[in-house]
């Protein structure tokens, strides 16, 4: 996958969740935006099936074009100061956050989806795409400063907390038994459609 590639998939999936306080009651309402967890079933043409997260059989229709990229393993030595960042989170009891996982993002996409928003990893999680400040390592993980549209945001990242980054994939990783991450638009009528899917590969699995 080229970087143009990769660039179309972020503006599609993570950054595509970033929207202004006023269009997030219209998004609500008109419930556009579906992100499907879950292994793949089958794919048979541009009908792709898969078994959520939630244990249900989900039908996807890839739209013409649709492309594929697989995560891979990263490390919190890798992330450093500059470069930009996608870290789901969630509200420490001890104030601060503490992330959910880490995509680290190619220095072509820097600033991309810059923001911090809701999202559904888990109840009250969020996702914040930021540029890292600084990154002290310490005992028990790191604790990042990363900063976007003018504030900071402190986030610890403790061992073991998934780090990726984006790698090429093609069509012939998408196979049954396969990790899958799909950011998904639900017509009228309920049926969802993507142009981009995020796979495991190589025993990684997206964390997102």
């Amino acid at each position: 996958m080229s970087i143009s590639s990769l660039q179309k998939f972020l503006v599609g999936s993570l950054a595509g969740a970033v929207l202004s306080v006023s269009a997030m009651s219209v998004a609500v309402a008109a419930d556009q935006g579906v992100r499907v967890r879950g292994v793949v079933v089958a794919l048979a043409g541009d009908k792709l099936e898969v078994k959520s997260r939630e244990g249900q059989q989900v039908s996807v229709k890839l739209t013409t074009g649709w492309m594929v990229s697989a995560v891979k393993k990263a490390s919190i030595s890798d992330i450093k100061p500059g470069d930009f960042v996608g870290i789901a989170s969630l509200p420490k009891s001890e104030g601060g956050d503490g992330a959910l996982e880490v995509l680290i993002f190619p220095p072509a996409m820097k600033g991309r989806g810059e923001g911090s928003f809701g999202w559904d990893l888990k109840p009250n999680s969020s996702m914040t795409n930021a540029t890292v400040g600084d990154a002290v390592q310490s005992v028990d993980g790191s604790v990042v400063t990363v900063k976007y549209h003018g504030q900071e945001k402190k986030i610890s990242i403790p061992n073991g907390t998934p780090v990726v980054t984006l790698a090429p994939a093609t069509v012939s990783d998408v196979k049954p038994g396969t990790a899958v991450f799909i950011p998904t638009q639900k017509d009228a009528s309920g049926t969802l459609s993507a142009g981009q899917l995020i796979v495991g590969k190589d025993g990684v699995v997206p964390p997102m």
